[in-house]
């Protein structure tokens, strides 16, 4: 067992004993520790919402519950991360005056119960390592976490996928955010190790293994944005009106999936250009996360390192979803020895982006990336090197 693993099991060791103490203090009662993960996508931003192909991994941070059942049908959730407690009738719509956090937990527990699922009253500890506002899905390990946690309280099995779009639909409908649904699909599903191609119309995936000698580094811009309400869901109403058009002429056309480049030029005096600037991003990035992925498959981690370029040029240019910090983080790793591709992930207007690099390069790329950084903007980055994880499970 190499260093790293025996590191990763002592600490998670220690994180399950700390929230079993603490619930006890909290709830009274022994508890069964559940963990989901955050996710980076390598390629593939703002397809999944268009029933396009996406390129995540899960990454070794992680959101971690403690869940003890109760005999009613309610359930408390304290979370540890904002020194707050809620507590609902499973089933309840949230209240306007609770806490955000704890919308995604109702969310869930409804969808879930809407499904026909017989959820036991639970109490529940909440705990979080992924880093909140930073495009890394930390709504997402949520969902999934409590979800998971409350249906094997409940004595339920679920498949990953049907988890996944539950915890999706939770957040649409209940949280008011339109996301894909490769976020829950990702924090569900991964594999340690590997990244997963998903198609995101049928849900179709395959793993493909990451090269051992390469770290996945996130790079948080430390710059907030939030989704609800936003440019996000500005954006997905744009591919939405680009999909109207398409389909005016091409019948066939029911998500900027099926178009191709051509028949988006066909249309384009009959979109706004703000529309065909994000339709022609889609198309084109759907075609990168297929070439990346052969690129991976083929081990040709040049040809990877420019189709991440070209990924965030287009989300830069064609969707307007970068900023300048985001930006100067690319510029400032792809100075650095060692770097198979560089670009933004996540929905952006912030956030982090995600850097291939050789194991024995990451200290020289931490330092130089942060310093740069620091100097240009006068904000420290934080920056995490991860390892590609197993999706939610228990954490014993």
């Amino acid at each position: 067992m190499s260093a790293h693993a025996r590191a990763d099991i002592s600490s998670a060791m220690k994180t399950i004993e700390e929230l079993k103490s603490r619930f006890r203090e909290v709830h009274g009662q022994d508890a069964v520790v559940y963990r989901a993960p955050g996710r980076v996508n390598l390629i593939g931003e703002h397809t999944d919402y268009n029933d396009g192909f996406v390129f995540p991994a899960a990454i070794d941070l992680f959101t971690w519950v403690g869940v003890a059942p109760r005999d009613d049908a309610r359930i408390r959730v304290r979370s540890e991360d904002f020194n707050e407690a809620v507590e609902f009738e499973i089933g309840a719509l949230p209240r306007d005056t609770d806490p955000a956090w704890s919308r995604y937990i109702a969310g869930v527990a409804l969808i879930l119960q809407r499904d026909g699922q017989r959820l036991n009253g639970a109490n529940l500890l909440i705990r979080g390592e992924v880093p909140i506002g930073a495009g890394v899905s930390s709504s997402a390990a949520l969902e999934v976490a409590a979800g998971f946690a409350l249906l094997a309280n409940s004595g339920v099995t679920m498949e990953g996928r049907k988890l996944a779009r539950l915890c999706q639909q939770a957040e649409n409908e209940i949280v008011g955010a339109r996301c894909g649904i490769m976020d829950q699909l990702a924090s569900a599903c991964c594999a340690a190790d590997r990244a997963l191609l998903l198609d995101c119309r049928s849900l179709e995936y395959r793993m493909l293994p990451l090269p051992a000698g390469v770290r996945l580094v996130i790079c948080n811009t430390m710059v907030k944005r939030e989704l609800t309400g936003s440019a996000y869901n500005t954006r997905r109403a744009e591919c939405e009106e680009g999909v109207q058009i398409l389909a005016k002429r091409f019948p066939a056309v029911r998500a900027l999936r099926d178009a191709t480049i051509e028949q988006l030029d066909e249309c384009r005096a009959a979109m706004p250009e703000n529309v065909f600037r994000r339709c022609r991003h889609v198309i084109t990035e759907d075609a990168r996360v297929l070439q990346a992925a052969e690129a991976l498959e083929g081990n040709r981690l040049d040809d990877l390192r420019r189709a991440m370029a070209e990924s965030h040029r287009s989300l830069r240019e064609d969707y307007q979803v970068s900023c300048a910090e985001l930006d100067l983080l690319v510029e400032l790793a792809n100075r650095e020895r060692g770097v198979h591709g560089a670009r933004m992930t996540g929905a952006g207007f912030g956030g982090c982006t995600i850097n291939l690099v050789d194991a024995e390069c990451v200290d020289d790329f931490r330092e130089h990336v942060s310093a740069g950084y620091e100097q240009r903007t006068r904000i420290k980055p934080d920056i995490y090197v991860c390892h590609a994880a197993d999706g939610v499970k228990r954490a014993e």
